[in-house]
């Protein structure tokens, strides 16, 4: 019986270990002699979409490519690359979704004009179809359709509900 329980004890302390370096392995430091490339470092992490997650940054993401591309970024900050080379280099091999605001072009205009395309499509469906309810509601009956109205209220009226 104990040996039972210290043997539980064992292989849950075990996997309690394994679990906690595993997370510490996914952690990476990355350390800068200068605190303006430490800041650039950090900017880029959070403006950089992480491809495998889509809805984190790089800097919020443990995925393997995302470690990957950190230590590219890391690489490039301490080789001094500018901005603008950085971005390059990211949008050069991985496309425009990689930036969280990717650029204002024909390729993207979809993109950020899209959204306002629809809701104004809609608002101009919605009014239509109000006015046509309105124009349907305040329509009078001709002389007709205001005969067999009245004689189906009055075949209903006469009629007995059962």
């Amino acid at each position: 019986m104990k040996s039972s329980i210290l043997s539980k004890r064992l292989l849950s302390g075990i996997l309690l270990l394994i679990f906690v370096l595993s997370a510490q392995a996914a952690i990476v430091a990355f350390k800068f002699t200068d605190p303006a490339k430490e800041a650039r470092f950090q900017k880029f992490g959070n403006e950089l979409r992480c491809l495998v997650c889509q809805n984190e940054s790089l800097a919020d993401s443990n995925a393997e490519l995302a470690l990957d591309l950190r230590r590219v970024l890391y690489k490039m900050i301490e080789n001094n690359a500018t901005d603008k080379q950085i971005i390059s280099f990211m949008v050069n091999r991985y496309g425009d979704f990689i930036l969280y605001k990717p650029p204002v072009e024909p390729t993207t205009w979809l993109l950020w004009f899209g959204p306002f395309v629809l809701v104004i499509l809609g608002l101009i469906i919605l009014f239509r179809v109000i006015r046509n309810t309105r124009k349907q509601a305040d329509a009078e009956l001709t002389a007709e359709e205001q005969k067999q109205l009245d004689s189906l209220l009055k075949n209903e009226k006469e009629e007995p509900r059962v």
